[in-house]
């Protein structure tokens, strides 16, 4: 039988189970009179991050009753849940982490109790992840803030806010083709 690599398989610690989540911002990223932000003011990426955490104090705002929950926290959640046996390497794959960064995350769902891992059938290296009952309660409850949320956003770009979505799909599919510019 294959040994298992200790350091592949390493549970979290109970220190991690209230981490703070480490993309969270410290606050709104705003113009400040007087201020000369310069080519910045031209550049659609720099108009998206300030929009990304604009986005991201309005979510902390809407499930404050889970204050150390994060966007990508809940993405996590979410896919665990609705892909019970996913590996976690495909998680981290899904999200855009490193390996260790979706170590990480998933050590964070499961010092929650809302994830569990089991042997991977296929890898005995490797980790499946199943959602707890108390994590498919855990995402019922934030799915419903994270919606209204959401709306609440929507609404407030006003005329054409419905159309954003699809926008941003179609720049987050099309930006890995674009050359760089010469």
């Amino acid at each position: 039988m294959q040994q298992k690599s200790a350091r592949a398989k390493t549970l979290p610690s109970p220190a991690s189970r209230r981490a703070p989540a480490p993309d969270a911002p410290e606050g709104a990223l705003r113009h400040l009179p007087g201020l000369d932000y310069g080519v910045l003011d031209l550049l659609m990426g720099y108009a998206l991050r300030r929009a990304q955490n604009a986005l991201y104090l309005h979510f902390q705002r809407a499930v404050a009753f889970q204050p150390d929950m994060s966007p990508q926290r809940f993405a996590a959640l979410a896919l665990v849940v609705g892909n019970p046996g996913l590996r976690q390497g495909v998680l981290a794959e899904a999200m855009g982490l490193h390996r260790s960064g979706g170590m990480r995350l998933v050590d964070w769902l499961h010092a929650q109790g809302w994830v569990r891992r089991a042997d991977d059938p296929l890898d005995g290296r490797s980790w499946t992840l199943h959602p707890t009952p108390a994590g498919r309660a855990a995402l019922r409850r934030l799915s419903e803030a994270v919606q209204a949320h959401d709306a609440a956003l929507v609404q407030a770009v006003g005329e054409g806010g419905d159309r954003l979505h699809p926008l941003l799909g179609r720049l987050a599919e099309a930006t890995p083709s674009i050359p760089p510019p010469a």
